[in-house]
């Protein structure tokens, strides 16, 4: 079972200025998420991945490219990050470019907060179709880097608030109603773990911290994982 880090791109001129930025082309990340995907990368530096995949829109391919380098600067394999749009920001249709306070006003937004399995955005996707491209999209890379390199291997996908969300709220079994309950801030990076019996939610919206831990030895030969979550906890990482 491979390790997924899912990092949030860093903030946007569109962020900071309250802008619902969507797939608004030419949205970039201002100084201040220049400054917070380069903590993210080197983060994420304490150990090798071995696939980055990346949103296509630019904010989340400038995140991915940050953390491409800090790997090169940790004389990791060079890993070229590849655009995956089942991980594209939702289609908010006619709601994108619109600025939030605006929004705030319209009655889909109470729909969003309290019932958003039930939200067709004007001219756009429904937040139900989001979330189902995002989780057939992660879970078929993660099978394919399973296959590939093993059941330690972490790879890194880079996306958007409400699709990382999503993702979560699908590992942790919760409804897509629930889903707001779940906070993802830019350049934060949660973990998931997806095993043959469940998803296991190691870690969310973290923004510092030592990530090493995610490098694991295999285990000593001869010596087995007990299936499934282990009663009291475990002992945790080595």
């Amino acid at each position: 079972m491979a390790t997924l880090l899912l990092v949030r791109h860093g903030r946007t001129t569109a962020n900071a200025s309250g802008i619902l930025a969507g797939r608004t082309p030419g949205v970039l990340l201002d100084d201040r998420g220049t400054e917070q995907v380069a903590v993210a990368g080197s983060r994420i530096a304490a150990v090798p991945i071995v696939r980055l995949v990346t949103s296509p829109q630019e904010r989340c391919r400038q995140t991915a490219a940050a953390v491409a380098a800090a790997q090169k600067s940790a004389k990791h394999p060079v890993t070229r990050a590849t655009s995956e749009r089942g991980l594209a920001e939702c289609d908010y249709g006619d709601w994108q470019g619109q600025a939030i306070k605006v929004l705030l006003k319209d009655p889909l937004w109470r729909t969003v907060q309290q019932q958003p399995s039930a939200v067709t955005f004007p001219g756009g996707e429904s937040m139900v179709a989001m979330q189902h491209r995002a989780v057939a999209a992660v879970r078929r890379i993660d099978a394919a880097v399973t296959e590939a390199h093993g059941a330690g291997a972490v790879w890194v996908a880079v996306s958007h608030g409400d699709i990382i969300k999503s993702l979560l709220a699908d590992a942790l079994g919760m409804h897509l109603d629930l889903f707001q309950r779940i906070n993802v801030d830019p350049a934060s990076v949660s973990v998931i773990r997806y095993a043959p019996d469940r998803p296991y939610v190691l870690a969310t919206n973290t923004h510092a911290g030592d990530l090493s831990w995610l490098a694991q030895p295999p285990p000593k030969a001869g010596r087995k994982s007990p299936p499934g979550a282990v009663v009291g906890g475990g002992a945790g990482p080595a």
